[in-house]
This record gives structure tokens, sequence and C-alpha cells, in this order.
């Protein structure tokens, strides 16, 4: 990209989930609650029975708790689990002479 090329956001898919859409999705990605919550960064507890446990992702997962994902959120776990229906997540081609930029 050269210093004149404008840049533009690209905009993304962020509709808020309903519990069931999140629960679909953290199941088509094979993750656990507590493994789903770790990878969006939500705080995990010891459950009673001395499992790990995320009750943030579970009050998300309700259908009876009035929180929600928000949709950016919702959008970046879909890009990490690859489930997003436009956009994929790809490394950043390397920068040419980035050897010679850092001597």
């Amino acid at each position: 990209m050269t210093p004149e090329t404008p840049l533009f956001p690209t905009p993304l898919l962020m509709l808020t989930p309903t519990g069931d859409q999140l629960k679909a999705a953290r199941t088509a990605a094979g993750l656990s609650q507590a493994q789903a919550a770790q990878l969006m960064g939500y705080p995990l507890q010891t459950g009673s029975r001395g499992g790990v446990q995320s009750r943030t992702w579970q009050a998300l997962e309700s259908t009876s708790d009035e929180r929600n994902m928000q949709g950016p959120v919702f959008a970046m776990f879909l890009l990490l689990t690859g489930q997003h229906p436009e956009f994929v997540l790809a490394p950043r081609a390397p920068v040419a002479n980035a050897a010679a930029a850092d001597g």
C-alpha cells in the first residue's frame, strides 16, 4: 500500500447473536464453554465439581439472561474459529527488506 492509498475500513458482519446462535457457533467449532471463554479472554472459575467453567459464557448462551455478546466480539469469535461467512484470518505477508530495516 502506498502513502497515497486511502485506508477504508472493511465492513464485517457484526450482528449481535442470540444465546442459541452463540451456542451453535461454539459447538460447531468443537469448543466447550470454558475453551470458548478462554479463546475470547473471558474469566474462568473453578466449578462446584472441580472443573473449570465460565459463568460469563454461560450467561451469554442463556436464553433467560438479558446479556448478549456484542456483535464485533461475535465477529471476532467467528473469525478465530473459521466460521465467518465472508472473511478468514490469514497471516500478514512478510514485508520486503524487513531484515534490512531491523539492522
